[in-house]
């Protein structure tokens, strides 16, 4: 495997800080639509979840089944949506996705079963599947190669901030007006951030040259209808197989998020048995995973900015395998906070400088696929995350699958440094 040399570290620019980033007028706006549509998704994703839990009694695995009914259509077919994404004008595709999204909010007003909530939430995730490849391909075309550390701490760290404060803005709206309140306040965010998009001028790259094996970007190769769907989709795999940077922060990012898929089911039960503490503990060790991303993502793009993104990405799943060897080897309660905001700190650390080096090494040719098979992996890597820590620790308990899962980190760390670290990649001026 090869690595596709960066622009050369001499002459590379200054990194982009986040304040400059946001100057840029489509960033912004597509920033403020984020924190818009985030808020709302969320709002709704929580209330569903009250609604299931509280007012039909759902059972744990239900609950789960929600969660992996809003994770499976992504997982399954965004390596599809790729193709789709790197063929349609960018605009109108995150516009339309997000008033379809609005619609499809409006359909939880009727829904009275749990298998209403799993449709829905299911049609919502395959129309999501379509507007986060292209939404990739929209900061990677606006936004400077050297800037994009930075747009992507702001981009996640709206999604850091709202796993903080999302729940528990939803509990508040849903113990005082009811869940349709929030039902109602997600469809109004999806339009927002649709109208917000629109207002933008977003131009795709178009080169009259592509790398090799890529089509051209004018879609000339795709124009020839379904038959190109499977080779154009083998183009995209191909490169990210040949590349071993995208292939070593692909699998990195996939490891840290099967990680937390298992961690977010066990952490209520470790509380509960090892720590023999309430849900308020359980409500506190909970949110410093989120503090911890919100920290981590700022320290990535200030204390991080003169390293590289593989450094980045290897000390990222170092600080989660040290996280989980302090909840298997202690069992206080200050360890278990200090455990869960090293974690989150580490999960920023992956996938901030995971992101940002995807973008500026793929070509904008191949930002939808490449874009949709990181979105395809890290799911799939969630829903297993999600499906297994229950029958693991059923069988080896909480503390030996944490454990579990902080050796397999290291291996992946040892793997990564001997046989895919690239090469090549530059330091950051």
């Amino acid at each position: 495997m090869s690595s596709t040399p960066s622009t050369d570290a001499t002459t590379a620019p200054a990194p982009l800080t986040v304040g400059e980033v946001l100057r840029i007028p489509v960033m912004r706006r597509l920033w403020y639509a984020q924190v818009v549509s985030g808020f709302g998704d969320f709002l709704a994703l929580f209330a569903v979840i009250s609604v299931l839990t509280y007012k039909l009694q759902g059972t744990p695995q239900q609950v789960n089944g929600l969660q992996i009914a809003y994770l499976l259509p992504i997982a399954i077919l965004s390596i599809l949506a790729g193709v789709f994404v790197d063929r349609w004008p960018l605009k109108p595709t995150l516009v339309a996705s997000d008033l379809t999204r609005a619609a499809l909010c409006l359909l939880l007003l009727g829904a009275h079963t749990v298998w209403h909530f799993y449709l829905i939430l299911a049609s919502i995730s395959v129309v999501s599947s379509f507007f986060g490849p292209a939404q990739g391909s929209t900061l990677r075309t606006v936004v400077p190669l050297h800037g994009l550390r930075s747009a992507n701490t702001l981009m996640q760290q709206v999604m850091f901030g709202l796993r903080i404060i999302g729940p528990a803005i939803s509990g508040l709206l849903v113990a005082r007006f009811g869940a349709k309140v929030c039902y109602w306040g997600d469809a109004a965010s999806f339009v927002a951030s649709g109208l917000l998009i629109a207002s933008l001028a977003i131009r795709r790259e178009v080169k009259t040259t592509s790398p090799p094996g890529v089509p051209a970007a004018d879609g000339s190769a795709s124009k020839s209808g379904f038959a190109s769907i499977l080779p154009d989709m083998k183009v995209g795999i191909g490169f990210i197989l040949g590349h071993a940077a995208l292939l070593f922060v692909m699998l990195s990012f996939a490891a840290g998020m099967f990680v937390l898929g298992c961690f977010g089911p066990l952490i209520a039960v470790y509380v509960r048995d090892s720590l023999h503490a309430s849900t308020r503990t359980f409500g506190v060790a909970s949110a410093m995973i989120g503090v911890g991303m919100i920290l981590g993502a700022q320290l990535v793009n200030t204390a991080g900015k003169n390293l590289r993104n593989s450094t980045l990405v290897l000390s990222g799943l170092g600080g989660i395998a040290v996280g989980l060897c302090l909840l298997t080897g202690l069992t206080y309660i200050w360890s278990t906070v200090l455990a869960n905001l090293f974690i989150g700190i580490a999960v920023a650390a992956i996938v901030v400088p995971s992101t940002t080096l995807m973008q500026q090494e793929t070509p904008q040719e191949l930002m939808g696929r490449v874009g949709s098979a990181v979105m395809s992996l890290i799911f799939t890597a969630q829903i297993l995350g999600l499906a297994l820590s229950g029958t693991l620790a059923d069988h080896i308990g909480v503390r030996h699958v944490f454990a579990v899962c902080a050796a397999a980190l290291v291996l992946l760390i040892v793997a990564g440094k001997l046989f895919m670290e690239p090469e090549h990649e530059p330091v950051p001026a």
